[in-house]
């Protein structure tokens, strides 16, 4: 079983949510959380089949936003 973990964060700056992955690799951006998540679950698969990788039977994913107080 082939597991990865996403690193989504959120990059104010940008006003983009930003999903990483070094094992797989990945790197995509996207202004909502949600759409980012549909692009990551077509994107993992295409990806990893083009670097030759087995397929995953599990994505975890780890966010983190902060938000200033002020």
């Amino acid at each position: 079983m082939n597991e990865y973990e996403i690193n989504f964060s959120w990059d104010d700056e940008a006003g983009v949510w930003i999903a990483i992955c070094d094992a797989i690799p990945l790197a995509l951006e996207h202004n909502s959380f949600d759409a980012l998540i549909e692009k990551v679950k077509v994107a993992v698969p295409e990806i990893l089949a083009l670097n030759e990788k087995p397929t995953y039977s599990r994505l975890y994913i780890q966010s983190e936003r902060q938000i200033a107080h002020g």
